[in-house]
């Protein structure tokens, strides 16, 4: 279980003043668990995945996982204890193979057929990617399927998500959505996205609406979608 309480985020600004990015959030996602948090942009979202991740440290607050305070730990400490954490712009790997990328991922040997399933998982030919660099001869949109690859690899008990649909195509997306279906039912992990879209908003168990940096709405999917959806721009969510 994640809990996060009174988290709070700033950033310095001009002279001695700072902006409050996240505003003493408090909140609980369970065990086995979709969560979709959503909201306007700039409204605090992917700050607060980083912060989850520890690529950010909060200001205030605390962030509990399996009760275990996990406030201080780094990135690489949090991915020890079962979280993964999926970038909206992917990182680029000079020097290493696509395969090799995903057997780190999966913290074993394993097999080239292996790797190649998880590429078709997400949409990729994998006899033309298995041995391609993870470089900037790979465009924005592979280089986010073959991170999910890597998430899918992982198989942790959390994933977090940063907008998984930038720079996807429509029929890449439609395997995603199959992809996050499959993570959250058959192997029972949680997971986090950080989406606007509706596809993914409706297959989530839990709604999250953030906005100016505190939570507006939570609660199941089938009692904040409709709000979302009538909303057309006045969502009172976002005001």
């Amino acid at each position: 279980m994640l809990e996060l309480r009174n988290l709070s985020f700033q950033v310095p600004e001009q002279g001695s003043a700072k902006k409050e990015i996240i505003k003493g959030i408090n909140l609980i996602l369970k065990d086995n668990t979709f969560t979709a948090i959503t909201g306007p942009n700039g409204g605090g979202k992917s700050t607060l995945a980083k912060l989850i991740m520890g690529m950010e440290t909060p200001t205030g607050g605390q962030i509990l996982w399996n009760g275990q305070d996990i406030t201080d730990l780094n990135v690489t400490e949090r991915a020890k204890l079962g979280i993964s954490f999926a970038f909206q712009q992917p990182v680029r790997f000079k020097g290493i193979k696509v395969k090799d990328l995903i057997t780190l991922a999966a913290g074993e040997k394993i097999s080239t057929a292996s790797a190649c399933e998880y590429l078709s998982k997400v949409g990729l030919c994998a006899r033309d990617y298995i041995n391609r660099d993870v470089d900037a001869s790979l465009s924005g949109g592979e280089l986010k399927r073959i991170e999910i690859a890597t998430i899918i690899a992982r198989n942790t008990p959390l994933s977090v998500f940063d907008e998984p649909e930038a720079g996807i195509d429509l029929w890449s997306f439609s395997n995603l959505i199959k992809v996050f279906e499959e993570l959250h039912e058959k192997h029972e992990n949680s997971l986090i996205i950080i989406s606007h879209q509706e596809r993914i908003l409706n297959i989530a168990d839990e709604i999250v609406v953030l906005a100016d940096g505190v939570i507006k709405a939570q609660g199941p999917r089938e009692s904040i979608l409709p709000e979302l959806l009538n909303g057309t721009g006045g969502c009172k969510f976002y005001q």
